[in-house]
């Protein structure tokens, strides 16, 4: 899981400190934007409140913040943005499973299937990979290692993991446990670094050519519309 792989580390390193600030920024509106259309109000809203805080933590202005917002609100214009999942295989046969945000799903669909295309990819159709992955919910907290007393309170939230690597760690939960077990790792004084819905894989699978899966990996995630690239690959 995202927790230890090496590309999903420079990924979460990339999102606050991109060079490409500006493409940066545009995809964590995106994400603002879509929790936004659940409520304007953060304190009633579990994913517009997470959706803030990376922006926060990725420094965004609080003026392009409040703008995400009223987008999905629909009070600041623009076109209606949508979530659409793609999945298929890269390089090796690895599973890939990539969510994008989009206001114009023609042309995300066009620029994935080129992507996939041109670099050693297969592009599928919908449940082409996504059994391998089980949908869970992860809490990243800044914490590298948890003690016992805060693994135990963890498990009367169900917790189904807890992996740590040299970042922080991941609180595997089931998805309808997520937003109680945020507000039970806050309680037990862990750094919250995000909380969202994740695909676990079930099995991850060795890759032969590591840097041909990373760089294909990056390449993608570069793509404006892509937010969130799942994989199997065990890199």
């Amino acid at each position: 899981m995202s927790g230890h792989s090496k590309w999903a580390t420079t990924k979460r390193q990339k999102a606050i400190v991109d060079a490409k600030r500006s493409s940066a920024f545009t995809k964590i509106s995106k994400n603002i934007s879509i929790a936004a259309r659940d409520g304007a109000d953060p304190s009633m809203n579990f994913k517009l409140r997470v959706a803030i805080d990376q922006a926060k933590e990725a420094s965004m202005p609080k003026d392009n913040i409040e703008r995400a917002i009223a987008r999905g609100a629909g009070t600041g214009g623009g076109a209606q943005l949508e979530r659409i999942a793609y999945e298929g295989y890269g390089p090796g046969g690895i599973a890939i499973l990539v969510e994008t945000i989009t206001d114009n799903k023609n042309r995300t669909f066009g620029e994935i299937k080129h992507y996939f295309s041109k670099n050693g990819g297969n592009l599928g159709t919908a449940n082409t990979v996504a059994w391998m992955f089980n949908l869970r919910g992860i809490v990243r907290v800044a914490q590298t290692k948890l003690t016992d007393e805060q693994e135990l309170a963890l498990i009367d939230e169900g917790l189904v993991d807890a992996i740590s690597d040299d970042e922080g760690t991941d609180i595997v939960v089931p998805l309808e446990k997520l937003q109680t077990a945020r507000a039970s790792a806050e309680k037990l004084g862990l750094t919250i670094r995000d909380a969202k819905a994740s695909y676990v894989p079930k099995e991850r699978v060795p890759v032969q050519d590591e840097a041909a899966v990373l760089s294909f990996l990056n390449g993608l995630d570069d793509l404006d519309d892509v937010d969130v690239i799942y994989t199997n690959a065990d890199i």
